[in-house]
């Protein structure tokens, strides 16, 4: 055993952080926001974000995607600096698997939905915190308004995307 190292051992679930992009591309695209998805380890961003009707001239919309699996976690998401020029949104799940950081067994009660957090550049930008060799930024006391659907419509707003009604056009491939 190595002295003065922790031994507390990282716990890696490549399926689940993996699986974090595709829940915010399906809730994206519930919200009728055309979204792709970029190629594994792209440098930057995770998903691109387009409005869903060829005939409306819209921008394209960089999404990175930063996924905690801890339901006790301290609500904070790693970001590098150099990364704060590559995206447009930083989407923050909280997907809440269980409780990691505690001795006990994980039960079904101790899981809950997943929490998305749609933040805007600028505001990445405003609270990113460099300070330590993990760069991240602190979610805690950050408004509603960021918070699931609510942030969602941050995008779509952006890209000019009525909300989905009956009477609107249908398109279709």
């Amino acid at each position: 055993m190595n002295k003065g190292k922790s031994s507390k051992k990282f716990l890696r679930f490549p399926v689940i952080s993996y699986g974090a992009e595709f829940l915010v591309q399906g809730f994206l695209m519930r919200r009728n926001i055309l979204t792709y998805k970029a190629p594994p380890n792209n440098e930057g961003y995770d998903l691109i974000c387009i409005h869903p009707d060829p005939r409306i001239k819209s921008e394209q919309l960089r999404i990175q995607v930063k996924s905690r699996y801890q339901t006790d976690c301290n609500k904070t998401a790693p970001i590098k600096e150099k990364a704060l020029n590559a995206f447009d949104f930083l989407i923050v799940v909280f997907q809440n698997v269980g409780y990691f950081y505690r001795r006990s067994s994980i039960s079904s009660r101790e899981r809950n939905q997943p929490e998305f957090w749609t933040l805007p550049v600028d505001f990445v930008r405003k609270y990113f915190d460099g300070r330590y060799s993990w760069q991240k930024i602190d979610l805690k006391g950050v408004e509603e308004r960021y918070k699931n659907e609510n942030g969602f419509e941050l995008i779509a707003k952006r890209l000019k995307i009525a909300y989905p009604s009956r009477g609107q056009e249908v398109i279709c491939p």
